[in-house]
């Protein structure tokens, strides 16, 4: 399947019970709605989908089961954020025997490494698989930039393909374009940033409200290819509250909370990760039904 890097990419939640073990029949809801919303990609294990608390394993499973689900309507590219080389390529080279069909790729995990350590990781990746890349550059969480000369030190790959633009700096989308026209599709990573990077020519999105918004999510994004920007511009405002809830630290338990106010989900964590409880709970539920009270007829908007 060929991967195109447009479109909205959910960064998918990872469903659990209430004793820690993965729940399929609620990921499987989850999916099917995105897929439906129409979006044009899934990827699992992410930060969102609480890869650090997942078994290598474990990952590759969540990968198979996504497959399985998505059954060829949209490609599924697994993240991989691993301590060291030897899992990055071990997970990398597994999900391609599998059938993934791609990958998102962050720096080394646990360790920040330099600029020759990052490019060294990420060319030992790439070289060890087939299957396309996208970096993910957000040195706000995870304190490593990669810069545009990193980038081009990786051109020699032709399997790093994308870039989930996370860095918060608006003109780097434009940077990324000087110095490399389409060489690298674009994709923005900031829930809040959504209507801006796209405006600025982003190719896509890798979202985290679409868990529990998928549609909302999707016609923004169509919107701004149609150039309604006005209208997409309503539609951000009304979303904002929610959209600000992926920029926290706790972003996990946030979102899987809309989830389950939407019915497409539960909020079920493993630790170190808790659940939400008190006064804390009560104002992210808050927001979530404010949002809801006032949640627009969305396809009224749609042509």
């Amino acid at each position: 399947m060929q991967l195109n890097w447009t479109g909205v990419y959910p960064a998918l939640t990872t469903q659990f019970t209430a004793d820690g073990a993965l729940d399929w029949g609620t990921y499987r809801h989850n999916v099917e709605a995105q897929l439906q919303a129409g979006v044009q990609g899934l990827i699992v294990c992410g930060s969102l989908g609480e890869g650090s608390s997942l078994s290598l394993e474990e990952k590759l499973l969540i990968a198979e089961k996504t497959l399985a689900i998505s059954a060829g309507r949209v490609p599924v590219i697994l993240n991989l954020a691993e301590r060291s080389n030897r899992d990055a390529i071990y997970l990398a080279q597994q999900a391609e025997q599998r059938g993934v069909h791609g990958l998102m790729l962050l720096p080394p995990m646990q360790y920040k490494a330099d600029e020759r350590e990052v490019v060294a990781y990420f060319r030992d990746v790439a070289s060890a698989t087939r299957l396309p890349i996208m970096i993910y550059n957000n040195p706000v969480d995870y304190k490593i930039f990669v810069s545009v000369d990193m980038f081009r030190q990786l051109m020699v790959h032709d399997n790093i393909q994308a870039v989930k633009e996370s860095t918060r700096d608006l003109t780097n989308i434009t940077r990324m374009r000087n110095a490399f026209g389409d060489r690298f599709k674009i994709m923005g990573g900031v829930d809040t940033l959504t209507v801006e990077c796209l405006v600025m020519g982003a190719d896509g999105l890798v979202a985290g409200l679409v868990n529990a918004f998928p549609r909302e999510t999707v016609v923004i994004y169509e919107l701004i290819q149609q150039g309604r920007i006005a209208e997409a511009r309503e539609l951000f405002a009304w979303f904002l509250p929610l959209l600000e809830l992926d920029i926290h630290p706790k972003l996990v338990q946030y979102i899987k909370l809309a989830e389950l106010a939407v019915g497409l989900g539960n909020e079920y964590v493993r630790p170190p990760r808790l659940g939400l409880e008190g006064e804390e709970r009560q104002r992210v539920w808050q927001i979530i039904q404010d949002a809801l009270a006032r949640r627009p007829a969305i396809e009224q908007l749609v042509r």
